[in-house]
């Protein structure tokens, strides 16, 4: 998974014509899971990754991804938004309804990963959960850190952060690299870590149903029977 993608990403070797059929503008925490899972499936798609640090300025999501649902269209594409809200309240609701597509269903990334009964299961345990993902794992220190300017002002840290009680790592594909990294961040905190394995079965699924919905791949055989089927997604806490 790369951390930054920057630009059109194809998921198959098919013909030019195939691949601009359907392209997925997917948040930047988001597209190498995209892409993955994408290329798994053999769909005949190119992801379309915006920065992921638009996160830090929600109110900018919409425009970012207006232009280039537009740009998609413009080439004769298809495209679908690989984001949930996140943020924007309602405004990717809105370009979705001017532009004729769709996007990942609930408020967030964690919804997505998790399930949004989950989610709201973790907040109603614990108000105070500072929720990380695979991706924030990894990039912690330059799409957090760094990206509120914590790295140069660190005596901001209480202000951002304080009202914290627990860190819960939504684990999508866990390794003992990212459960050191995680650890750490915990650490920062000065809080407990519980990882919940989510794996990517959500997300997948809800893929499966943006794609299908485009009807450019409608009868595209390794997509064909997958739509409402959730592939296993394991859900457990632990450590």
């Amino acid at each position: 998974m790369s951390n930054s993608p920057t630009g059109p990403t194809s998921t198959t070797g098919s013909s030019a014509n195939s691949v601009s059929e359907v392209q997925v503008v997917a948040c930047g925490a988001l597209a190498g899971h995209v892409r993955d899972i994408a290329a798994r499936r053999g769909w005949p798609v190119t992801v379309r990754p915006l920065p992921a640090r638009l996160h830090n300025r929600p109110e900018k999501i919409a425009e970012h991804t207006e232009r280039a649902v537009a740009a998609a269209q413009g080439s004769g594409a298809r495209a679908v938004v690989a984001y949930a809200d996140c943020g924007t309240y309602g405004a990717l609701d809105g370009l979705c309804g001017r532009r004729g597509v769709t996007r990942l269903p609930g408020l967030h990334c964690y919804d997505v990963l998790a399930g949004p009964d989950r989610i709201s299961g973790l907040f109603a345990d614990e108000p105070g959960t500072y929720l990380l993902t695979d991706y924030l794992v990894r990039t912690f220190d330059r799409t957090v850190l760094a990206g509120l300017g914590l790295d140069r002002h660190p005596e901001l840290w209480d202000d951002y952060f304080g009202h914290y009680r627990r860190v819960v790592w939504l684990a999508q594909e866990p390794t003992p690299g990212l459960e050191a990294a995680a650890a750490r961040i915990a650490d920062l905190f000065g809080l407990p870590l519980t990882r919940v394995n989510t794996g990517l079965g959500r997300l997948e699924s809800a893929l499966a149903e943006l794609v299908a919905g485009t009807g450019a791949v409608a009868h595209h055989p390794t997509l064909s029977g997958a739509v409402g089927h959730r592939p296993r997604d394991p859900v457990s806490e632990g450590d």
